[in-house]
């Protein structure tokens, strides 16, 4: 535990009131929250190879000569290439810059230099790409050092944060580790301290390994820790909103122009049982993408309705709560629902609010549908009976609380399309009782998924051109929001903003094309997902915070580029974007590497559309393996652990809590009081809403 980590970022050495505030604009105020502000990879100064030893994909360093500067060329997009030959005892080669004009002077003919960069298959042979130019005597200094590559704002170098770290390391004091030292040593786990100082400033590969193998096992512990403590609390509360199951339910179910799949009719059963029963109701219904979870979630809140009580349904973005309330409403008009719906949101007058909270308090209302605007002070409900969370991973513990305590002891139900085995789920959903939808319903044709090589492209983009021809819809992909910001990047990593471009320069004026990225204010992502959702843009170019959040039947095509650096299931899972009307689906994984091991990893996509099969071989395959890789991008509210390649620090950390809780069950014991302080600042800090 970090006893000093209030200690404002200013007093660090170097961090003016100018660097204070680039550090503030991406909440970084204290010291604490620098050292959790985590490297997002590393950048390792290997030895010197020779040229006949480099291989297609890595980051290398070469000691050559140069041999001649060739002309700067101009080409699209006025970008211009400057050719530089080199060569060393084992052969040559031609290394590229791109619009870096200045390079020409600063080499000269004859002279050797280490040459270090990404090498790059050109043909039969290979070049380095923007490699950087060093001295030999300079890059022999930096051979073997590791150096920490940290996520940035615009105004703020990487230089400055390790210089902030190194500052915030060496004021650092920590108390008494929670951690025994036996357990330490079963999990391999360094001291709390120490792992800070490996993941920071790591001498090797195993001591950043390290480093975050702690932070992450810390994360999953108290997490678990929290949730057990929750569910206690839960367990014996009684059902404070008895109901019975409605007739309403048992008509609308059989109106319904299709039958509920057996998953579907084993959540409402394990639902209504709930609902009628003793306790009150703590359910997830977990089911894949277009698995039908929604209907079963609009069937729990028409009981509770049609008992007297009133419903909420909270979910991550306007856009999505748009699209619920349009059902409901819908469903009212066909079927004479007793909903007498409203959607809050954000983005509403205030005046309309306050139509709202008048409607919500008098029970005028008795389905609301909104954002976390549901969970406001001024909201006020008259009987609120039943709590439905859409998308629960995008919601901290916290938000489910304060929204289930604008009532007195509601039933919640909260939804997930994250496909997780059950081993994971009975873990990471531990305050909650899990139903299981696996089976798709009748009719939705399966999504036809491809993974290809950068040669398909021109395929890929006639493809695109055929669909939007019949009046359809793309999504594409991209890991990136902008070029990056360090000269070891991946310069094969495609990025939103300059992808745009180049696709509006490859296809012509005549498609609707437009990006979207997290870092957006929230207004204008819900305006460009609400232009898209009306078919008024054909492309969407996109970074993952589509993952959730919209329903466009009319969107056909999902293009992910550079696939390999996204988990398996957060590929599912974005595919699931498409195909959700009457129209074929059709994926296209896009990589930039070419090699077996990638191939075999993304193949099960074309395998298979089941989302629990995919995470399944997820976590059979997957292993820590790089560092800060292939994250499952919004898993739970985790920085450092991933739950499919830390599976074995979750079981860990799940057996060390209940061994804890075995002997003293509420933390009480003076041996326990770190972790008991750890877990209430864990849920203070770390639980909470986080938009998307």
């Amino acid at each position: 535990m970090l006893i000093n980590g209030n200690t404002p970022i200013e007093e660090l050495k170097g961090v003016g009131p100018k660097t204070a505030g680039y550090f503030n604009s991406m909440g970084i105020r204290s010291l604490e929250d620098l050292l959790r502000h985590f490297p997002r990879t590393y950048l390792v100064f290997g030895g010197l190879k020779k040229i006949s030893e480099l291989k297609d994909g890595e980051i290398a360093a070469v000691r050559a000569r140069v041999d001649s500067v060739g002309n700067i060329r101009r080409v699209k997009n006025n970008m211009t290439i400057l050719p530089i030959e080199i060569s060393d005892d084992s052969g040559k080669m031609t290394i590229k810059y791109f619009n870096m004009p200045f390079m020409a002077k600063a080499v000269r003919n004859g002279g050797y230099y280490v040459f270090r960069g990404r090498v790059k298959a050109a043909g039969r042979e290979f070049t380095l790409v923007q490699p950087r130019k060093y001295a030999y005597d300079e890059y022999t200094d930096l051979s073997g050092r590791f150096q920490s590559i940290y996520p940035l704002t615009k105004g703020l170098k990487n230089s400055q944060i390790v210089k902030a770290v190194s500052s915030a390391l060496s004021k650092a004091c920590f108390s008494e580790d929670y951690l025994p030292e036996e357990i330490r040593n079963r999990y391999s786990l360094p001291e709390s301290g120490l792992a800070y100082r490996y993941i920071h400033n790591p001498e090797s590969e195993q001591e950043a390994g390290l480093g975050r193998r702690r932070l992450a096992f810390d994360e999953l512990f108290f997490f678990i820790m929290y949730l057990r403590k929750n569910k206690e609390l839960l367990t014996d509360s009684p059902n404070t909103c008895p109901m019975i199951e409605s007739a309403e339910v048992t008509r609308f179910i059989e109106k319904l122009p299709y039958k509920l799949t057996r998953g579907q009719s084993k959540a409402v059963k394990d639902m209504i049982s709930d609902m009628t029963g003793p306790s009150v109701m703590n359910r997830l219904v977990q089911g894949d993408v277009g698995s039908g979870k929604t209907i079963v979630a609009l069937i729990g809140l028409l009981n509770a309705v049609s008992n007297g009580y009133q419903g909420a349904l909270m979910a991550p973005t306007e856009v999505l709560a748009a699209q619920h309330f349009k059902t409901v409403s819908d469903l009212v008009r066909k079927y004479g629902l007793p909903f007498k719906p409203a959607l809050l949101t954000g983005s509403l007058g205030a005046a309309a609010k306050r139509k709202i909270y008048d409607g919500l308090s008098s029970g005028e209302i008795n389905l609301v549908i909104g954002t976390h605007a549901l969970i406001q002070d001024k909201v006020i409900y008259k009987n609120l009976g039943l709590v439905v969370t859409d998308e629960q991973h995008r919601f901290g513990v916290r938000q489910r609380e304060t929204l289930a305590g604008k009532g007195i002891g509601p039933h919640i139900l909260v939804m997930s399309a994250t496909p997780i085995p059950r081993t994971l789920a009975i873990v990471l959903y531990g305050d909650l009782s899990v139903s299981t939808i696996k089976e798709m319903p009748e009719g939705r044709s399966p999504i036809k998924s491809c993974v290809v090589g950068e040669s398909y492209r021109p395929s890929a983009y006639k493809f695109i051109r055929d669909e939007i021809s019949k009046g359809h819809q793309i999504y594409i992909i991209c890991p990136m929001v902008d070029e990056p910001d360090d000269e070891d990047a991946d310069p094969e990593l495609q990025n939103v903003v300059s992808y745009s471009e180049k696709l509006k320069e490859e296809l012509g004026d005549r498609y609707r094309i437009t990006y979207l990225h997290g870092k957006m204010k929230p207004a204008d992502k819900d305006n460009i997902l609400s232009e898209y959702a009306a078919g008024n843009i054909d492309i969407l170019i996109s970074t993952t915070v589509i993952e959730v959040g919209i329903n466009v039947p009319n969107a056909t095509v999902m293009m992910v580029e550079n696939s390999e650096r996204f988990g398996l299931s957060q590929l599912h899972q974005l595919r699931g974007r498409v195909g959700r009307g009457d129209k074929q689906g059709y994926a296209i994984f896009m990589t930039g590497k070419d090699n077996d091991r990638i191939s075999e990893r993304l193949d099960i996509l074309a395998k298979t559309c089941d989302g629990f099969e995919i995470a399944s071989y997820d976590l059979k395959t997957r292993g820590p393996g790089e560092l800060f890789g292939l994250r499952q991008s919004g898993d739970f509210a985790f920085r450092v652990a991933d739950v499919f390649a830390d599976a074995d620090l979750l079981t860990g950390a799940s057996e060390f809590a209940d061994m804890i809780l075995k002997t003293d069950r509420h933390l009480k014991e003076e041996k326990n009081k770190l972790i008991r302080e750890e877990t209430e600042y864990f849920g203070r800090n770390n639980l909470d809403f986080r938009t998307i």
